[in-house]
């Protein structure tokens, strides 16, 4: 029998949880709610949002009449910045969650950095100084990555109105992503689908690390689609056909097959 994730960890309780993705796929969302579901099932946690700061640069941007924050900052002025202050919510999220005996629910980790170096193309100078920086910081207990397809990411940002991103850069990140070495430990999520199949999913991820008591209950499922009128449209046979991704919550080889 293959161990579970906890066996993997060394059997002590759960600490922390990442969740991580480009933007678009559902992160804030998914970590707010696994957040309220762990707390309401008796074990305490608490949200942490571990940005960059890349949203609040791009907005002073457009401000002063620049595109973006890589426009305002330049490229090795943006990742600067950018590991700097990952780093310090991140740091800032360990400490005070550990002070306080309650799981850290992270939205985006140190992985995010890494994958955010490669999209930008700042090469393994930049790469191997943010490990070095963020080498402090253990690994997350689990890391759900929340897979999705750049222009189901794209269509969510342009959505919510607040900001914009490339989808070139979006496809950018999804490759990184998959590049990194962290990559196979990764629980991968299909994020295509519905907010609460993701969450049904990312619970399901969780079920070794807790007790049977503990475990949150899933939330009210979807209404039932109208099945005819999903099987006229083209796109029929589901994200999760396209992507390859896992239905369930499990991972996804880098050779391409499913375990879970």
């Amino acid at each position: 029998m293959a161990p579970t994730l906890q066996e993997r960890h060394g059997g002590g309780r759960l600490r922390s949880v990442a969740l991580v993705g480009i933007d678009g796929s559902g992160k804030t969302t998914q970590a707010h709610r696994l957040a309220d579901a762990l707390t309401s099932a008796g074990v305490p946690a608490t949200y942490w949002q571990n940005a960059g700061g890349r949203r609040w640069f791009s907005r002073l941007a457009r401000k002063l009449g620049r595109r973006d924050a890589q426009r305002l900052l330049g490229r090795d002025g943006m990742l600067f910045a950018e590991s700097a202050l990952r780093w310090l919510a991140i740091a800032r999220a360990l400490l005070r969650s550990r002070l306080r005996s309650r799981v850290a629910v992270m939205d985006r980790y140190a992985v995010c950095q890494y994958a955010s170096i490669r999209a930008h193309g700042g090469g393994r100078r930049w790469e191997g100084l943010a490990r070095v920086l963020y080498r402090l910081f253990p690994p997350p207990d689990v890391t759900f990555l929340l897979a999705v397809e750049p222009g189901e990411a794209y269509r969510r940002i342009e959505a919510r109105g607040t900001d914009h991103e490339n989808i070139d850069f979006l496809a950018a990140g999804v490759a990184a992503y998959r590049s990194l070495p962290e990559f196979a430990g990764f629980v991968v999520v299909d994020a295509n689908r519905s907010p609460d199949e993701v969450t049904r999913a990312i619970q399901r991820g969780l079920r070794d690390w807790l007790p049977a008591e503990d475990v949150p209950p899933d939330p009210a499922p979807d209404p039932a689609p109208d099945r005819c009128a999903a099987a006229s449209r083209p796109d029929a046979a589901g994200p999760g056909d396209r992507l390859g991704a896992v239905g369930g919550g499990g991972k996804v080889g880098r050779d391409g097959s499913i375990d879970g």
